[in-house]
């Protein structure tokens, strides 16, 4: 009994031993080609039709909105969530061309109104919003990450 697992083990070594020794050489095949300088590609022609369309994609994602500093106006801070969808849809109804952001911070909903590179635009804004009296509270210019829309104008070249 003991023979058999001794016999058993070392013919599990040896076969073990014979398929290294045989990987060993299939190797050694590999890096004679290797060696040689040559190389062959196959590759599938619709994987150039794809890069191109992926590189148009890109380049309409950078023609879109871009992030940078600038200004918000800081509209509504408060718990009452009807008031401030009220006041939501009354900006939107009066400035349809502007983007406002709804921010729920618990238990505060904040309301943040435009994207304006410059300081002197959202002031502007500002005064205008207050002079509609949607808003009976104070608004603020508050500093923020917004997105920057390329002119289409600059874009082109077309700068004048």
């Amino acid at each position: 009994m003991i023979f058999d697992k001794q016999q058993r083990m070392k013919q599990i070594f040896s076969l073990i031993g014979i398929g290294f020794c045989l990987t060993t050489n299939a190797q050694t095949a590999i890096f004679d080609s290797a060696r040689s300088g040559k190389v062959t590609i196959i590759k599938d022609s619709r994987l150039d039709e794809l890069a191109k369309k992926e590189a148009a994609f890109n380049e309409a994602m950078n023609m879109s909105a871009k992030s940078g500093k600038g200004y918000r106006l800081m509209v509504l801070s408060t718990n009452d969530r009807p008031m401030a969808m009220k006041v939501r849809a009354q900006l939107l109804q009066n400035y349809p061309d502007q983007k406002i952001y709804m921010l729920y911070q618990p238990p505060n909903i904040k309301l943040k109104f435009g994207d304006y590179v410059e300081k002197a635009d959202a002031e502007s804004m500002r005064n205008d919003i207050l002079k509609s009296k949607i808003v009976t509270g104070n608004i603020y210019v508050v500093a923020d990450k917004i997105e920057i829309k390329p002119d289409k104008n600059k874009e082109a070249g077309l700068e004048k």
